[in-house]
């Protein structure tokens, strides 16, 4: 599903050279939950970069699916993403959207027919137990919905591989607890999870596989 070869990112900031990633390696098999830790700035956001093609690696080879990423066409980028789906520690809800519009989006960009639209958008939210606030604007959910409607957004073109970024960092314990929940339910239907935390009680509290980055480098693979 993921496999990374000694990929290192470096950012040219003016004159400076700042690694971001170094020597990296490891694989991610199908169906598996792997919790990617580390602290703020240990190159965790940059790896899921390098997994969605937003960033490519100054070394090192990456591949999704099945694909290595370096020989994708722009084309080939978009379709690749169609299987991932991803959520950040902020939700980015389009404020003028209502959350089934939010998630309804999605599908027609991806242009799915119009008949399907209606029914896997309330798929989505009936599999975060969202499905009661479809009518509701981002500005009248509480942190914890915003964060579920995230998750139906990601989930709503059934992806194969979810990318969660910080997904419960602005959250407190009990709603970052539900939606924690939600997520293990997406992995039990055959999402392969890549969850990135910062919280060291949070990493080993979920008694998955736990890569561990230090300033940039995978110092840890428990799996």
């Amino acid at each position: 599903m993921i496999a990374m070869d000694r990929v290192s990112k470096v950012f040219s900031v003016g004159p400076v050279k700042v690694p971001a990633l170094t020597d990296v390696s490891f694989r991610v098999a199908k169906g598996e939950f792997v919790v990617l830790h580390g602290k703020s700035g240990a190159g965790k956001t940059t790896l899921l970069k390098l997994l969605y093609r937003t960033e490519v690696p100054s070394e090192g080879d990456v591949e999704v699916l099945g694909q290595p990423l370096a020989k994708l066409s722009r084309r080939g980028v978009a379709a690749l993403r169609q299987n991932i789906g991803v959520v950040f520690q902020d939700a980015k809800l389009l404020p003028g959207r209502t959350v089934y519009e939010n998630i309804a989006f999605v599908l027609r960009v991806l242009g799915t027919p119009r008949g399907e639209i209606t029914a896997r958008t309330f798929d989505a939210l009936r599999a975060v137990g969202l499905h009661s606030r479809a009518r509701a604007y981002p500005a009248q959910l509480s942190q914890g919905e915003a964060q579920r409607a995230a998750l139906a957004r990601a989930i709503v073109r059934r992806p194969a591989l979810l990318l969660a970024d910080e997904p419960t960092g602005n959250l407190d314990d009990e709603m970052g607890n539900e939606i924690l929940q939600v997520i293990r339910d997406i992995h039990a239907g055959g999402t392969t999870i890549l969850f990135a935390t910062h919280q060291a009680r949070l990493a080993t509290g979920l008694r998955r596989r736990v890569l561990v980055l230090e300033a940039g480098r995978l110092v840890k693979d428990d799996g």
